[in-house]
This record gives C-alpha cells, sequence and structure tokens, in this order.
C-alpha cells in the first residue's frame, strides 16, 4: 500500500523550489515507503490517543485538579504498556525525549557511578579493585551516534576510556568472546545495540550479558553494567529484558508507530541499578528526568506499545512474507547482478530489512534512488544523510567490499507493505537501472 508522507529523512534526489512544491506533493501521492527503519508513521490508534490527551488531558500531571489527575492517569497507564512490550515493571521505565538522551543518560550514568564507587573506596567504604585509571566502557563498531560519539566525547575529555570492538566480517555481528577479551578491571559498561538499522543483524546479547553476569559474581569488583539499544528491534522482533539479561534498554517510539519519544528501562532505577540525571528541574519521573511530562506524546507512546504487545507476531511473520517476497522479486529480475548485504553467515536478521547493492557502475545506491519514480527508501541511517556519497561505513565494517557498499540500499518493509508494493518498487528499480545504464 502506498503510503502519504510529510517528513520523512529520505535521500535527496533534485532540489525543489518553493512553485514546484504543490506538484511534488501530488507525486508523492503514489510514491511507495521503504524506509520504516529510519521512522514510522504513527497508527491511527496512536493519533486518537495523543489527540485525546491533547483534549482532555492539558493539565500538569503534578497537579490535583481533574485535567492534572487524568494526565497522571494517562501517564501512570502508559508506563505499564511500555514495561509490559519489554518484559518490566512500570516503575522500571523512564520515560526521556527520545533514544538519543536515553543512550546519553546511561553512559554518563556508568562513567559517575564508577568515580562515586571509586571515591567511596579511597575514602574506606570498599575495595579498590578496578579504580586503577578512568572508567572504561565497551562497545561495538556499528553503533547508533547517540552511542558512538557520546563514547568518543568522553574519551576526547578524558572522562574515559572506550574500547570498539569490531563486529566480524563473517557474521556482521560483535562476537561475544571478543567482548568478554575487551573487559578490564575498571571496565564499568558494556553497550551493544539488539539489532543494528543497516544491515539488520541480531546481536547475541543474551550470551553477552550471561557471560559478563558470570564475571561480575567471580571478582571482587564494580559490577559492569550492561545495556542496548533496542530501538530497532521493538515492534519487529520479541524483547523481553528478564530475558536479554540487560540493566538497561533504550526505546524509542518512533520506530514502531509511535510519536517522537523515547523511554528508558532500568533494572530498578536508583537501586538495583545507578542512574543519575542529567537534568535537574521539578522532580517529575522520580527525578531521574525531571520537567513537566509531555503528556499527549506519552500517551501516544503507551497506546503504541500496547499494539506492539497484542499483535507482534502478526506483525512480524508479515514483515517477513513481504521481505523474502521482495528478495525473491529481486533476485529473479537482476539475477547475478544483485547482492544482498543483509546476508550474513549464522546470523539472525530483522524479519523486515534487506540492505542490497545492484552491481554496476553509475548504479550507487544515492543515484538509484535519487532517479526512482516511486521508492522511497535510504542508502542507510538517516542522521548520516548529510555525510554525502560515500560507502557506508556500517557496510565496510561488516567486510562489504567498498564498490558495493557504494551500491547498497536500505530498503525497509513495515506492517502494511504488500506485494504490490513490492512488485511496483521492483519495476521501478528495473526501470531506473536501464534509464541509468543507457544514460551511461
Amino acid at each position: 500500500m502506498a503510503k502519504k508522507l510529510d517528513d520523512v529523512p529520505l535521500v535527496q534526489g533534485p532540489t525543489f523550489s518553493e512553485h514546484n512544491f504543490h506538484h511534488f506533493s501530488e507525486m508523492n501521492l503514489d510514491r511507495i515507503y521503504m524506509d520504516y527503519n529510519a521512522t514510522t508513521p504513527p497508527e491511527s490508534e496512536v493519533i486518537q490517543a495523543i489527540s485525546e490527551a491533547l483534549q482532555d488531558a492539558w493539565g500538569n500531571p503534578s497537579s490535583n485538579y481533574i485535567a492534572g489527575a487524568k494526565a497522571k492517569a494517562i501517564i501512570n497507564q502508559s508506563r505499564e504498556n511500555v514495561a509490559r512490550m519489554v518484559g518490566g515493571k512500570a516503575e522500571d521505565i523512564v520515560f526521556t525525549s527520545g533514544g538519543t538522551e536515553a543512550n546519553n543518560l546511561v553512559l554518563h550514568t556508568a562513567v559517575e557511578h564508577f568515580r562515586k564507587h571509586c571515591r567511596a573506596a579511597e575514602q574506606g567504604a570498599g575495595h579498590q579493585n578496578g579504580c586503577t585509571g578512568l572508567p572504561h566502557i565497551i562497545t561495538s563498531n556499528v553503533e547508533h551516534d547517540s552511542v558512538k560519539l557520546v563514547a568518543q566525547h568522553l574519551e576526547k575529555e578524558g572522562k574515559a576510556d572506550v574500547t570498539f570492538v569490531p563486529v566480524s566480517k563473517v557474521t556482521a555481528r560483535v562476537e561475544v568472546e571478543d567482548i568478554i577479551a575487551a573487559v578490564r578491571p575498571n571496565t564499568c559498561l558494556i553497550s551493544v545495540m539488539l539489532a543494528n538499522n543497516e544491515t539488520g543483524v541480531i546481536m547475541p546479547l543474551q550470551e553477552i550479558c550471561q557471560r559478563i553476569k558470570s564475571l561480575n559474581k567471580q571478582r571482587e569488583r564494580l559490577r559492569i553494567l550492561l545495556h542496548t539499544d533496542a530501538a530497532q528491534a521493538l515492534g519487529k522482533i520479541r524483547v523481553d529484558v528478564s530475558d536479554l539479561g540487560v540493566d538497561y534498554l533504550t526505546i524509542v517510539g518512533h520506530k514502531f508507530y509511535a510519536p517522537r519519544i523515547g523511554a528508558l528501562y532500568v533494572n530498578g532505577p536508583g537501586t538495583k541499578t545507578p542512574l543519575y540525571p542529567m537534568l535537574f528541574g521539578g522532580g517529575q519521573e522520580r527525578n531521574f528526568r525531571p520537567g513537566t511530562e509531555n503528556t499527549p506524546m506519552i500517551a501516544g507512546l503507551g497506546k503504541a506499545a500496547e499494539l506492539v504487545t497484542s499483535n507482534l507476531s502478526d506483525y512480524e511473520s508479515h514483515m517477513q512474507r513481504i521481505k523474502l517476497y521482495l528478495e525473491e522479486r529481486l533476485q529473479a529480475v537482476f539475477a547475478g547482478r544483485i547482492r544482498f548485504n543483509s546476508h550474513f553467515l549464522g546470523s539472525d536478521i530483522l524479519p523486515n530489512t534487506c540492505n542490497v547493492s545492484i552491481l554496476g557502475p553509475r548504479l550507487q545506491g544515492w543515484r538509484v534512488l535519487s532517479n526512482c519514480r516511486r521508492l522511497l527508501a535510504s542508502v542507510g541511517a538517516a542522521c548520516h544523510s548529510d555525510s554525502g556519497n560515500r560507502p557506508s561505513h556500517i557496510l565496510l565494517s561488516c567486510g562489504v567490499p567498498s564498490e558495493v557498499a557504494a551500491n547498497a540500499m536500505r530498503l525497509s518493509v513495515g506492517r502494511e507493505t504488500s506485494e504490490a508494493d513490492v512488485d511496483a518498487v521492483v519495476e521501478d528499480l528495473r526501470e531506473t537501472v536501464q534509464l541509468l545504464e543507457e544514460m551511461n
């Protein structure tokens, strides 16, 4: 089913002046969206929940009058819904502005917790094992920028040491043994995404957490905290914090048909698991994230989480079926000229993600997508859309050859993507490739 879109980060095609804008909007009506890993359109029930909260629950949630009480009740229900989606408790959910804030909160907390622990140890309140040097953070070399750049900033400022563990060039995932090998006495945090946004590869989080928890039990030292950014996994595969064994899990609403708001799961915030605020204010969210709550967006997040909990198996099976059909059609039309960059030996892949290159000169991903009449997709992460026409560093890190990575397109399907959409997209790609080759 074709989608009408107004605000989606996409590969930049021709520049349109103001007098062309109306024509471009009309052209968009029959375009087909396959960039669901970048963002998703809010479900109708989500929009309704937001609208009702705007109308009926506009009061301050900290107030006692009816509009405030309604807002508080909506927030409490949304907290329950989000917790249920990830298998946690309501008191473990802290609402944030989005995934970027949640990820920043985790990394800054880990560094602050290390400092407080070592300061207490120096004053004789505990053992000093692991307190030599700076706090050490382990992450992968394919993380989202909201983890990668925070880690790099902490390192640059002399506040932390960071190890970026490279993913395997065979499986495209970070291997458990490589994580374990990177652990030092002063390691305070391991942060590995649950699923990669470009390749769709699902990381072995459960195994990593099991091994690290065993290490934590064996050594008299500061506990290594465990975090995963689950932005790309939620709404596509089952995510359960108890099964994974994480201390923190990042939740990003606009990846599962909710508004642009987020949350952070913390296993017993401030009790079992440390959480230090980066903001200070009126005491909301138990002082972990103060600021008057954004009730309508929280209502939308809660409704979207409820839909995921109720319908995940249907969503997952539909996306898997459509993705397989997309890959079959691409293979049939382009035969030996196609390379699937989301197929890696022994790795599980998200049910909706197809990273693909059509081989040939002048068939770079950005060029193909800029010339498509109907397909709306991207070459990779939307936050890297201003990085020029260079091949994705994620794909290069996964062992994809440079000339193949340059031609890559990330096609990510959604809940309503149909086989008819796939047929239209593949035909659009066929015509575009033929056009570009004739021009060449």
